[in-house]
């Protein structure tokens, strides 16, 4: 049996066939054009070369990206690829495809492409962090995904950075419209905006990490304030979820200290008097997506 599955991003697209096993059959990427359109056909040339070079058509299609489908109107909400909030994108795939398509949040399928074979494989509980550009997480329980009565589980990043100091409230403007989102303090561009705020250097986040290992005081400094922010967002749900496994996928996934430092920085705001759970990045990286993306429909 081939699975095929598409992960679409605000950058770039990707497709891929899937043996029964999780072998790589074809994988085709190309930029995102940022028209919907455009991206739709996209869409569909990019499924048709897989297909073409896996010998083989499917008949149902796994599609993860950025927001979710609103479980009252069918339409797209909550993507920071907001050309595509308010458009009915599963149906209108449907139709450029010919053939049904099962969509989800794209950190749903990192969650669900790490539970099967991945580094939570034959783990519980197992909840999905994606820090990078955005900030987002998914939830898979006894190896099915769970996305919630109303489409929303796993919507962390969209909740107030707990446990606030003075100087972190009201928190930045979210572009959801509210302010204080933990997505604008643990994002990549969250680290670059506090960092700018308290030195006035304009550096990236990876920049940043990068500053800091060389022993710049101010980067380093940063890069504290950071792993604490993130921590008592992470632990907020350890006291809902309690998951056996935090992986972690997008470009700060990438940086080894937080696997190192996290642990010990979540400890103090967890509601027990112990608490252990595993942190680890995603071993299939950024392919997570599209692998999790084909197993929608499993």
């Amino acid at each position: 049996m081939i699975e095929i599955g598409v992960d679409f991003g605000g950058t770039k697209i990707e497709a891929a066939a899937l043996s029964e096993n999780g072998r790589f059959l074809a994988r085709r990427r190309t930029r995102n054009p940022g028209d919907y359109e455009a991206a739709l056909n996209a869409v569909r040339d990019l499924v048709g070369e897989v297909e073409k070079e896996a010998g083989a058509r499917v008949d149902v299609i796994g599609v993860g990206g950025p927001g979710s489908v609103s479980p009252r109107t069918g339409v797209m909400r909550n993507s920071n690829t907001v050309w595509l909030n308010g458009r009915r994108f599963r149906e209108d795939l449907e139709v450029t495809l010919g053939r049904p398509v099962r969509l989800a949040n794209d950190a749903n399928c990192l969650a669900l492409s790490e539970a099967v074979d991945g580094a939570a494989a034959g783990e519980r509980t197992v909840f999905a962090v994606i820090v990078g550009t955005g900030c987002g997480g998914g939830l898979v329980v006894d190896g099915c995904l769970l996305d919630g009565a109303n489409g929303i589980a796993g919507e962390w990043g969209h909740t107030p950075l707990p446990w606030a100091g003075g100087d972190e409230i009201p928190g930045p403007e979210c572009w959801c419209g509210k302010r204080g989102c933990v997505e604008k303090w643990v994002s990549g561009p969250g680290m670059a905006r506090d960092h700018a705020v308290r030195t006035s250097q304009v550096l990236s986040a990876e920049a940043i990490v990068a500053a800091a290992r060389d022993g710049d005081v101010a980067s380093r400094v940063t890069f504290e304030r950071y792993i604490d922010r993130l921590a008592r967002a992470l632990a907020v749900v350890c006291n809902i979820l309690d998951p056996d496994v935090f992986v972690f996928g997008g470009g700060i996934s990438n940086v080894q200290e937080i696997y190192e430092r996290l642990p010990g920085a979540i400890r103090p705001y967890v509601f027990s008097d112990v608490w252990e759970a595993k942190l680890v990045p995603a071993a299939w990286g950024d392919s997570s997506g599209v692998r999790g993306a084909a197993r929608l429909w499993r």
